[in-house]
């Protein structure tokens, strides 16, 4: 598998040049690269904490049932499937700083973005799709593919500035939710002083943009005539099953890929000329 760090440090990235320049100089014009970005309580090189020994290895121990391998479950990895960037960013101390640093650890992703010659999928859980979106927000028109974002940590109103940046406006965003985020959702909209709802409650509409609610069964059994089996929910609450749940990670996989055409996964959406359609500018 190719993989390359690049974590946000506190005089901006810190990776191996060298050794990105190899991995994109082998690289064939068509695969993909992937950015797996974390969430919470995770903070690259802290003990205990760090995402590069746990959910970004390559091999995850499993001494934390919440651990498992993104790149191993991916399954996108090697010179002809494509090129994983696996970002770190400090996101421990209070849910404040977090949310204040994954912001800033956007912009700077934006910066690494900038520089490559092709497009960019990412995939984020939790505070990992505010870094997201904050890199999208940032990065030059056309540099941003497709993004999964699960149990997304940030407001609505962020995402849709976000989709109408020029990089934006060509991005397509998976925004996978579920009931048993629901708890999480609230306390981000507390914390945010109930400023406006979070991504859990979707945005319908926006052009680009598709939910998934993989709490639904009708959600489930669409993606089952797909050939995508997804678990039914076995916790009330919970942040991390939409990257534990079986055959979340296939479908997530099909999608940077390209192989899951993403109006096979919701409904239609307006014409990308009506970016911010009406109702969505007079809400949040």
């Amino acid at each position: 598998m190719v993989q390359v760090i690049v974590n946000a440090g506190q005089n901006g990235l810190e990776f191996d040049r060298a050794a990105l320049s190899r991995a994109l100089a082998d690289l064939p014009p068509n695969a993909p690269i992937v950015i797996l970005i974390h969430g919470y309580k995770y903070a690259p090189g802290t003990e205990g904490h760090c995402p590069h020994r746990t959910i970004l290895a390559e091999r995850a121990p499993r001494r934390n049932w919440k651990v498992i391998s993104w790149p191993r479950h991916l399954g996108i990895g090697g010179r002809a499937e494509g090129l994983v960037i696996a970002f770190g960013w400090n996101a421990i101390g209070s849910i404040w700083q977090a949310y204040r640093n994954a912001g800033d650890a956007g912009r700077a992703l934006a910066g690494l973005i900038a520089t490559l010659d092709r497009s960019v999928h990412m995939l984020g859980h939790s505070l990992g799709a505010r870094v997201a979106l904050s890199a999208t927000a940032h990065a030059p028109a056309g540099r941003i593919g497709r993004l999964v974002l699960i149990a997304g940590a940030e407001l609505r109103s962020r995402a849709r500035a976000a989709m109408a940046s020029p990089a934006g406006r060509l991005a397509d965003v998976l925004n996978v939710t579920s009931g048993e985020n629901a708890v999480f959702d609230l306390m981000l909209e507390a914390v945010m002083g109930f400023r406006g709802r979070a991504l859990g409650a979707g945005l319908p509409g926006l052009a680009g943009w598709t939910d998934l609610p993989v709490d639904t069964p009708a959600t489930r059994a669409r993606l089952a005539r797909f050939g995508y089996r997804i678990g039914a929910p076995s916790r009330k609450i919970c942040h991390w099953s939409l990257y534990l749940r079986p055959g979340l990670f296939p479908l997530y996989a099909a999608v940077i890929r390209g192989d899951l055409p993403f109006a096979w996964l919701g409904e239609p959406t307006h014409s990308r000329a009506h970016l911010l359609p009406f109702a969505w500018n007079t809400s949040s």
